[in-house]
């Protein structure tokens, strides 16, 4: 087995486990009231699939991307649900069930429509290199180890409560243990691409990062916690199902170091926004507090 394979392999293994950790924090009353709020999923499908890869891609063509990776920011732009999105939330004093629902309907939906989009956007970075894609191979692969492993998590919720609660910790435990393993090894195995990245790159990063947090801001409802958890809900996208997505279609290739680069920035970038945005609001309630008691 190549070392590709395994990191093939092992990013589906990540995204099982993840999933199923993912699921049984989750009840099923919680995912269906956030989907039977129409005005909040039609803000956040216009904000995950079609502001953010609409900007991935006018950035990629102004600051002309290698095809490959393009591909990989690609990738990541059309991949929303991450697993960070609410305890991300949660340090900026969001509204966190609002970001658990947004979550699982975001991954849900992501096998579905990220293989789509892919497959129309692809073709306009390639240019004159080829970009094949898999679009059946790429939905059965997420269904597999992403809505199927979710399932199994909500059903154990739902079912079996006491017994979801004593998996949930280590079940966590796990999943960063693996997501540890899997970007250290792809830390590994890129290592030459990763230090190989310019400035340049770095900056372009860093716009579509500011980019689609702000889409987020802006499309989230006005009035403080849920525009914020949108914002960031939209921010942090799905390293996981990512790289799932790129190992198995340009293994070995820029389109796998662009993902990592990108979730491990973001992931960084956003915490501290996070912490900023709750240690503000702290501050705020403070002040207000204390105006009371001085009234």
């Amino acid at each position: 087995m190549s070392i590709d394979q395994v990191i093939n392999l092992l990013a589906a293994i990540t995204l099982f486990e993840m999933m199923i950790a993912i699921g049984l924090g989750v009840t099923i009353t919680e995912i269906a009231g956030i989907a039977r709020n129409g005005r909040l999923l039609l803000r956040a499908a216009a904000a995950n699939y079609v502001g953010v890869p609409a900007v991935a891609l006018g950035l990629l063509i102004v600051f002309d991307a290698q095809p490959l990776v393009a591909a990989g920011f690609l990738v990541a732009a059309v991949c929303p649900g991450a697993p960070f999105g609410p305890p991300f939330t949660g340090l900026a004093r969001g509204n966190v069930v609002v970001a658990v629902g947004l979550m699982v309907v975001l991954a849900g939906s992501s096998a579905l429509l990220a293989p789509i989009l892919l497959q129309l956007l692809l073709p306009l970075v390639a240019g004159d290199q080829s970009l094949p894609i898999n679009s059946v191979k790429i939905a059965t692969t997420l269904l597999v180890t992403q809505l199927l492993p979710l399932g199994i998590g909500l059903a154990m919720r739902q079912w079996r409560p006491l017994l979801a609660d004593r998996l949930k910790r280590p079940a966590s435990l796990l999943s960063t243990v693996l997501n540890l393993a899997l970007l250290g090894l792809i830390l590994v195995v890129q290592r030459d691409m990763l230090i190989g990245i310019p400035l340049r790159a770095f900056a372009g990063m860093f716009l579509l990062l500011s980019a689609t947090l702000a889409i987020g801001w802006l499309l989230g409802e006005p009035g403080g916690a849920q525009r914020k958890t949108l914002a960031i809900t939209t921010a942090v996208r799905n390293a996981g199902v990512c790289l799932v997505i790129a190992s198995s279609s340009f293994a070995g290739t820029p389109a796998v170091t662009a993902v990592t680069a990108y979730a491990l920035l973001q992931t960084i970038v956003m915490a501290l926004v996070a912490l900023a945005w709750g240690r503000r609001n702290l501050t705020s309630e403070r002040v207000g507090m204390s105006q009371s008691v001085v009234m």
